[in-house]
Order: structure tokens, then C-alpha cells, then sequence
């Protein structure tokens, strides 16, 4: 396989990755770290394939366990489908330290950083709204409208509080994340809805989006999420700084894994008193969806970095190296591909059960073929 090395990983909104590769004293400068493409390329792949289509078969008996967790839970708990945005802003921050690390090398002041930064999440919003506008299923399709729970618009604010906090000194992030967190969870403890402060249907999160935007969100999710999810993005960026000391797979092993373990802990340690929803994005949820996702980055950094698998994960990075491209894409132009297909498929009636399946991975192959066509032709789409 050849990756081209001088290219900049993309992130699904758009942040330039890190450009560097594993060897026995942790990643060098100047090469891509494969495993962040691979990873993201992985999240991708889940996402636009819409889970292989397992979760059409949820009422089946023998898929039902597999179908569940291809789709949010309605409120409380959480399943693989729940871990989909929180790895788009893990591995946003996880570029964070390299991009702006080669911004300075380059002698980008921060004034200038920052003109960067706001500028990019000035487009996040305004590709996000248009996205959202046409396909978002909980509101009208093709009428302008302004959402802002979706993964893009919630990065773009995540992506600039992230780059401020990472202007202080590591204890101050820490200090930081954790005021946010606190402010989020008592903003839900000091105005409880009738059915206590995590209400599904009334809750302190809907009463300022019905303030700011005169509606609530669909699927019952809330615009404060920006508040905890910061976290996540900050996550990502202590795991960019890390890898950037270069000192050695075996430290970097055991400090993701610790890292990973103590927010199992304090999350687990919560549920008691902060129930697990995604759809509000509690400081339990945050904690473990932060866990699960070290874990992910944890196998893929094992795979690529230490046992050398790079060629084995060539159909992740082709996703992985145009994520802002097939994002849109899959918004946009899953429903038109899939009445393509099926003219010729006819929807694989004839496989039964796992027609849906079958359908679904061509949709998926369909959209994996444009990446590679841009990956042959050296064209990698970035904000």
C-alpha cells in the first residue's frame, strides 16, 4: 500500500490530522499517524453504511441483538451507535496538537491561529445548516431552517472552546473541563423538570433552546450538549499531546488504557446520580462513551502502529483521508444512491432476512469507490 505522506489527514469536520507515523519510540514527525486515518475510516464505514443494515432487522430473533446496536437508545443506556459522534470529537481533538504544533513551526502567530479557527467553524455552521436543510429528517426537507444538535454545528463550537482551553497549562484544561462539566450537570440540577432534572420530555436544556431558537430539537436532544462535549474533544487532545512526546508504544499503551479506565470508573461511579443519556450528553455518558472510544483508538494504534498492519487497513483509509466528503455525501445522496442500486438489485428480495443487509453493503461500496477515486487521484477534500 502506498499512503501518501505529505497529504494531512482530514477529520469528519475537517481538521487537518496529524501527519506522522509509529516506530519503536512513538510517532516521528513528518509521517501520518496511519491508525488516526484507520480509525476514522473505520467510524465512517459504520456511518454510511447505516450499520450494514442490522438495523432493519431489529424484530428478527436472530439479528435483534446485533440490530440494537445499530440505533440510539430512546433515552437512557447506551449501545455502539451512541459512540458514533462521541469518536468524530475525540478524533477532532486528537489532531488538534499536531495541526496547530505545525502551524507554529510554520510561524502562525495565535492571532492568526485563532482567525483560522473561527473561520473554520463559521463553515462547519454554515455546511452544517445547509446539510440539515435537506435532509435532516426531524424537520421539513428543502426548507431553510437553523439546527444546531448536529455533530458539525456541535464540533464547530467544541472545536473553539477545545482551542482555548488548550492554550493553558495541562492542570488548567483539567480545571477547565471540569467547571464545564459541573456547570452543565447543575444547570440540570437547579431547574428540574416534573419528572425530576433529567426529564426526557422537560428539562433545562429544552426550556433555553425553546428560549433561543423558539423550537426544541428532535429525538429530544438539546443544544447545552456543547458543555460536556468539550470534554470529549478535550480527550482527543491529551491523547495528540501524548503521542507527540514519543515516548515509546509501551507508555503510550498503558497511558490510554489507564486513561480509558479511570473514566470508566468516575462514569460507572455516577450512574447512580447522572443516568447515562447521549441525547443530553450527562457527564456519566461522557465519561464512558470517552472510555469506550480510548479503547477504539487503543486496537487501531495496537493494529497499525505496533504490529505493522498498514496495508490490512488501506479500505479505512481511503474513507478516512476524505471523511468531510463522503460525510456530506451520505447526508446528501444516500437516498438517491440507493434507488440506483436498487434498480438493478431489486433490494436483494431474494436473499429474505438479509436483503436489507445485502443492499446496505452495496450502498456502502458505492460511496467507498468515490473516496478511492479521489485517494487515486491525490485528492483529499478539507475545510
Amino acid at each position: 500500500m502506498s499512503v501518501p505522506t505529505e497529504r494531512a489527514s482530514v477529520s469528519p469536520v475537517g481538521t487537518s490530522g496529524p501527519t506522522v507515523a509509529g516506530s519503536a519510540a512513538g510517532p516521528a514527525p513528518g509521517r501520518r499517524l496511519l491508525s488516526l486515518d484507520a480509525f476514522r475510516g473505520f467510524i465512517m464505514m459504520m456511518l454510511i453504511s447505516s450499520g450494514f443494515g442490522f438495523v432493519a432487522l431489529a424484530n428478527h430473533p436472530r439479528y435483534a441483538w446485533i440490530a440494537r446496536q445499530f440505533d440510539h437508545v430512546p433515552w437512557k443506556g447506551m449501545v455502539f451507535w451512541d459512540l458514533i459522534q462521541p469518536s468524530f470529537m475525540f478524533m477532532v481533538g486528537l489532531a488538534m496538537p499536531f495541526s496547530f504544533g505545525r502551524r507554529r513551526t510554520q510561524g502562525e502567530t495565535f492571532k492568526q491561529q485563532l482567525r483560522h479557527v473561527l473561520w473554520r467553524c463559521v463553515l462547519l455552521l454554515f455546511i452544517s445548516q445547509i446539510l440539515m436543510s435537506i435532509a435532516d429528517e426531524g424537520y421539513p426537507r428543502y426548507v431553510p431552517h437553523v439546527q444546531l444538535d448536529n455533530v458539525l454545528a456541535q464540533m464547530a463550537f467544541t472545536y473553539f472552546f477545545c482551542f482555548l482551553i488548550m492554550q493553558l497549562e495541562f492542570r488548567w484544561q483539567v480545571l477547565a473541563v471540569v467547571l464545564l462539566l459541573a456547570v452543565h450537570w447543575g444547570l440540570f440540577l437547579a431547574f428540574p423538570g416534573a419528572d425530576g432534572p433529567f426529564s426526557m420530555t422537560e428539562n433545562i436544556g429544552r426550556r433555553i433552546d425553546r428560549v433561543i431558537l423558539g423550537v426544541n430539537p428532535a429525538d429530544y436532544y438539546v443544544n447545552i450538549n456543547v458543555m460536556s462535549s468539550t470534554f470529549t474533544n478535550l480527550l482527543g487532545l491529551w491523547c495528540g499531546q501524548l503521542l507527540l512526546k514519543r515516548r515509546g508504544h509501551a507508555y503510550n499503551v498503558m497511558a490510554i488504557g489507564g486513561g480509558a479506565v479511570l473514566c470508566f470508573i468516575l462514569g460507572f461511579a455516577l450512574l447512580p446520580v447522572n443516568p447515562m443519556i447521549k441525547r443530553i450528553w450527562t457527564e456519566s455518558f461522557t465519561l464512558v462513551s470517552g472510555g469506550c472510544v480510548l479503547l477504539i483508538l487503543l486496537f487501531f494504534y495496537w493494529l497499525v502502529e505496533i504490529l505493522g498492519f498498514r496495508r490490512a487497513v488501506l479500505p479505512l483509509v481511503v474513507l478516512g483521508m476524505n471523511s468531510i466528503f463522503i460525510y456530506c455525501v451520505h447526508i446528501v445522496a444516500t437516498e438517491w444512491i440507493n434507488d440506483v442500486v436498487g434498480t438493478f438489485t431489486r433490494g436483494f428480495s431474494f436473499l429474505g432476512t438479509l436483503a436489507p443487509v445485502a443492499q446496505s453493503f452495496c450502498i456502502f461500496l458505492v460511496m467507498w469507490y468515490l473516496c478511492y477515486w479521489l485517494y487515486q487521484h491525490k485528492i483529499f477534500i478539507k475545510i
